[in-house]
């Protein structure tokens, strides 16, 4: 599999804000990676966020990365930038974005491996998430043919684009239809891979001894329930987002057990259901003295210590790594 990890700062809350605290390090950052990565020349993701809102002006560029400021200078060593490019106008805008789209292809299509179209655009609740903004669906499917017919005319033949969701249960497992119903065989045609954000016994409990089974069942579920529907099932499923934070009564080593558990589960069915690779979430804490949820998913605390999940994803790395 391929790895991957977010090494900023500032992580979005539940409530449409945001979770922060000391600026990066980008010394510190690169040491951190380096070691993650092993090897040089090893595959691996370095995830990075941009946005295009109401005040975005294509043709303004360069557009800089939000988080991690200037990340293509992690991307060496044979590391690759998995691009974000989330959708927040707040107004329908998917000319807009794709004109923004075509301009992150050229500004950044030669670092990038991975261009994601939107952040979890299924999520209609959290100012922050994609899903929130109108016209989000056209954007997407209008958006990964804009990503890919660039990607062409500059001969970035390495560039892969998708887009991403939560895990999608009940009404909501029809949202990855509805869009290849409004995008068409051109849309499925046009598509590189699928990405889920997913964080196990993070916001419902799951019992230890029942992870393992959950995260394979989910897995399952969103290929064989959610994808192969919509006629997606024939392509690479990657794991954009998985943490598990630490705080009160959430020890940093029940956080390695579950990284080790989780990981072990995706490497386990990888072949069997397709899954290309896993992106953490993330590198450090936003900030390691609030307790709040959202502040303390590093593998490191905010000034780089690392706690033990960091050792435990840097032999799984070594273990299961491309």
């Amino acid at each position: 599999m391929i790895f991957g990890i977010y090494p900023g700062a500032v992580a979005g809350d539940d409530s449409g804000g945001l979770a922060a605290g000391p600026p990066d390090d980008p010394a510190r950052i690169s040491h951190a990676l380096d070691r993650l990565q092993g090897r040089a020349g090893r595959p691996f993701l370095v995830r990075a966020y941009t946005g295009f809102g109401s005040d975005t002006r294509p043709g303004d560029g360069p557009h800089p990365i939000e988080t991690p400021a200037d990340a293509t200078r992690y991307a060496v060593r044979g590391r690759r930038l998995d691009l974000v490019a989330q959708y927040r106008p707040t107004d329908a805008d998917a000319d807009g974005y794709c004109a923004f789209l075509r301009e992150l292809v050229t500004e950044y299509g030669a670092s990038t491996d991975t261009l994601q179209v939107a952040e979890e655009p299924n999520v209609t609740s959290n100012p922050v998430l994609d899903g929130y903004y109108p016209g989000v669906r056209e954007a997407v499917v209008r958006g990964v043919s804009a990503a890919k017919a660039r990607a062409r005319e500059l001969g970035h033949t390495h560039l892969r684009v998708g887009f991403n969701t939560t895990p999608l249960f009940g009404p909501g497992a029809s949202f990855v239809t509805d869009l290849t119903a409004l995008g068409g065989a051109e849309f499925i045609a046009e598509l590189d891979y699928v990405g889920l954000d997913f964080f196990p016994d993070v916001f419902h409990p799951v019992p230890a001894a029942d992870l393992a089974a959950s995260v394979e069942g989910l897995l399952r579920h969103h290929r064989d329930a959610v994808l192969a529907p919509a006629g997606l099932g024939h392509l690479p499923l990657h794991i954009t987002e998985h943490g598990w934070p630490t705080g009160p009564e959430r020890s940093p080593r029940r956080q390695a057990e579950v990284v080790d558990t989780v990981v072990r589960v995706v490497a386990a069915h990888a072949k069997e259901l397709h899954l290309s690779g896993y992106t953490h979430f993330a590198l450090r804490d936003a900030d390691s003295t609030n307790p709040g949820l959202f502040h303390r998913f590093g593998l490191t605390t905010d000034d780089y210590a690392p706690k033990p999940a960091f050792e435990t994803m840097r032999t799984l790395i070594q273990r299961f790594g491309a």
